[in-house]
C-alpha cells in the first residue's frame, strides 16, 4: 500500500489505503498508537479479510500529516475530526472504526461526535477514563524528554512500557521496528499528542451509549492499559466481545500479529 495524501483547506492528511476508490468493499479504519504512525499497522495491512478495504491515517502531525500551526487549544477530537473529513473526501459514508491506545481515544471521540457514521467499533489496548494526576505528571515529564532529546529520547523512555516481557525476551526485531517508527515522528507531533491525551475527557459514561458491535482487544502483558481496564470496558459496552492476546504487551497488533489479525478478521466477518 502506498501512502496517499488528502488536502483539506490548509491541512494535509496522509493515509494508507488498501483499495483506493473501491466503493464495492466495506471499509474499516485503524487509528495508530502514540508515538507511532500508520505504518504500525503493517501486519494488519498484510492480512485484510476478503470484501474489506482498510484505511489507516497518520493522525495529525504524524507520518505525512500536518499539525496545526498553533499548538494551543489542542483536543483529542482533532484526530476524530480528521478521520471524519478524510472519509468525507473519500466518499465513505460509514465504516468500522478501530484504534489502539491513543487511536482508541480518537475512536471514542468519534463515538462522541459522529456515532451514526460508525458501523462497528474496535478498541485495542486502550482505556475510557481520563488521565490520572500521576499520568499527567508522567506526560509532563515526557514533554521535557521531547524538548531535551527529541523522538529518540521518547523511544528510549517508552520502549519498556510499549512491549510485553515476552516480546522483549524473544523478539528483538519488534523492538527495532517500534524504535524506528517512533524516531520517524516529528517532535511537534509528539508534543501535540501528549497535550491532547493529557487533557482528553473521561469517556467512561459514553461506553453505555454504544449500540454498535464492539470488539475489545488487550495484550495479556499490557502494563500501560492492563487487562482489567479492558474488562471494565467490556462490561460497560452492551454485547461487546473481549479478546485477550497471550504473550503480548501494549502493542498487541505488532507483538502477536497472527492472534490480533485472527480476532479482527473474525469480528469483521461476523458483521452483517
Amino acid at each position: 500500500m502506498t501512502r496517499q495524501y488528502c488536502h483539506i483547506g490548509s491541512r494535509t492528511i496522509a493515509y494508507l489505503d488498501s483499495a483506493p476508490g473501491n466503493h464495492d468493499l466495506r471499509t474499516y479504519v485503524l487509528l495508530h498508537a502514540f508515538p507511532l504512525g500508520a505504518n504500525m499497522w503493517e501486519p494488519q495491512i498484510r492480512s485484510i479479510p476478503k470484501g474489506w478495504r482498510l484505511i489507516t491515517p497518520d493522525l495529525r502531525g504524524f507520518g505525512g500529516s500536518t499539525e496545526l500551526d498553533s499548538l494551543s487549544a489542542l483536543s483529542i477530537a482533532d484526530y476524530a475530526d480528521d478521520v471524519v473529513d478524510l472519509l468525507g473526501e473519500l466518499s465513505v459514508t460509514s465504516a468500522v472504526i478501530g484504534g489502539l491506545s491513543m487511536g482508541g481515544y480518537a475512536a471514542l471521540a468519534l463515538v462522541q461526535s459522529r456515532p451514526g457514521s460508525i458501523d462497528a467499533l474496535v478498541l485495542a489496548d486502550t482505556r475510557a477514563g481520563a488521565d490520572s494526576q500521576e499520568s499527567r505528571a508522567n506526560r509532563r515529564n515526557m514533554l521535557a524528554v521531547v524538548d531535551r532529546e527529541g523522538p529518540s529520547g521518547v523511544a528510549r523512555e517508552m520502549m519498556p512500557k510499549l512491549l510485553g516481557q515476552t516480546t522483549r525476551d524473544t523478539n528483538p526485531s519488534a523492538e527495532a521496528t517500534v524504535r524506528r517508527l517512533i524516531k520517524q515522528q516529528s517532535p511537534v507531533a509528539i508534543r501535540g499528542a501528549i497535550h491532547r491525551m493529557m487533557h482528553r475527557p473521561d469517556s467512561t459514561a459514553l461506553l453505555a451509549t454504544i449500540r454498535v458491535p464492539t470488539l475489545i482487544i488487550v495484550g495479556e502483558e499490557d502494563t500501560l492499559t492492563p487487562v482489567q481496564e479492558s474488562q471494565r470496558m467490556a462490561e460497560a459496552v452492551t454485547g461487546s466481545t473481549l479478546v485477550t492476546i497471550p504473550a503480548a504487551g501494549h502493542l498487541s497488533n505488532l507483538e502477536q500479529p497472527d492472534a490480533f489479525n485472527a480476532a479482527l478478521a473474525g469480528f469483521l466477518v461476523s458483521l452483517k
